[in-house]
């Protein structure tokens, strides 16, 4: 049995998902990929715990995707940033296989703990082919989780406006009564 997913946000694209292992928590930064625990959820959450070992060479790794792309999404288009993703994708392919439904993809890879890493790092190349405009981080000052904006007219700021939209809100109506 895999302990419960702390996050305050899941079920976002694997890559950005990744990325959500950081978060913040009354101020204080949280990491899921502290131990092979956390990975065990990490990889539970994303379908990917029949496929891989929560080990920790497949931790190690799958930290080594997600500092990459932070990189790239911090800095999009730094050669940098690039080479490091760039050097998670080496780790894994893609082979064209045929299925009873038809043609397909099948992932391989030669080290099988890089496969969450190249999952990961993957995902990120389709959300760049697909719209690399909705690839958001939340536009609240304290909090650093990330995600695909799904809304219909791509204006979407917070990762919840529950939690980060209510407190923007509040903090302006704050500003505005406190000035007067």
């Amino acid at each position: 049995m895999t302990a419960t997913d702390p996050r305050p946000l899941t079920g976002e694209p694997v890559s950005l998902d990744l990325l959500n292992t950081h978060w913040m928590e009354e101020g204080e930064r949280q990491d899921l990929l502290a131990g092979t625990e956390g990975l065990a959820i990490w990889l539970a959450a994303n379908g990917l715990d029949g496929r891989f070992a929560a080990d920790e060479a497949t931790l190690r790794h799958t930290r080594t995707a997600r500092e990459a792309l932070k990189g790239l999404v911090d800095r999009p288009g730094d050669p940098d940033a690039i080479a490091r993703v760039d050097a998670v994708l080496e780790h894994g392919r893609i082979r064209a296989v045929l299925t009873a439904e038809g043609p397909g993809e099948r992932a391989e890879f030669a080290d099988p703990s890089w496969g969450p890493a190249w999952t990961a790092a993957r995902d990120y190349l389709d959300l760049l082919r697909t719209a690399p405009d909705r690839i958001r981080i939340c536009a609240h000052e304290a909090c650093i989780l990330h995600f695909f904006d799904t809304s219909r007219n791509g204006t979407r700021r917070w990762h919840s406006m529950a939690t980060c939209g209510n407190r923007a809100k509040a903090s302006r109506h704050y500003a505005r009564t406190k000035d007067q």
